[in-house]
């Protein structure tokens, strides 16, 4: 398929915060401005534990001004991979780890407006190791709820960030429930 669509013509670019920008660009003879996040690879984990739990995080979003479950994540620091990434996360949010993560998917946060990744994995049979090791500014409630629960509640609007349910999606497909 041959398409004419070509990138935004960029004039100048603006810091207005270390990982926020302002390019100013041409678009069909206009001049925009639109507002730029720059972050880096972000994880989700859909961790199961051997009798087909899921593991689920408490916390409070500041975006939404509420507490919401959710699955473990967060941002891969610079040296890390994102499997390295998502065994961390994972380890420090719940204290949970498994000798299998799989990397189920990768979506676009908002191509619009972000310029990272968030990558999915699923993690099986995880186990509990360790108490949960939080960054300062993190309080985190663990929380296992069943599988064929855990569907229901997503089904009905439960689970808001939308990251997650893609995730969750690409966790589904990948052990058979979606074809």
């Amino acid at each position: 398929m041959v398409s004419n669509l070509k990138p935004w013509e960029v004039l100048s670019t603006k810091y207005i915060h270390e990982w926020v920008r302002v390019d100013t660009c041409r678009v069909n003879g206009k001049i925009i401005e639109p507002i730029m996040f720059e972050f880096g690879t972000w994880v989700t984990i859909v961790a199961l534990t051997k009798r087909k739990e899921v593991i689920l995080i408490k916390q409070y979003r500041h975006g939404a001004k509420k507490v919401l479950l959710e699955f473990p994540g967060g941002g891969a620091h610079q040296d890390e991979t994102p499997l390295e990434a998502a065994r961390r996360e994972l380890l420090e949010e719940t204290g949970y780890t498994s000798d299998t993560f799989i990397q189920t998917g990768i979506v676009s946060p908002n191509p619009a407006s972000h310029n990272n990744q968030a990558i999915s994995f699923l993690a099986l049979d995880v186990e509990k190791v360790n108490d949960q090791n939080l960054d300062d500014t993190e309080e985190i409630e663990v929380y296992l709820k069943p599988l064929a629960e855990t569907i229901e509640w997503i089904k009905s609007g439960g689970l808001l960030q939308s990251l997650h349910v893609s995730s969750f999606f690409f966790s589904l497909s990948h052990l058979g429930y979606i074809k």
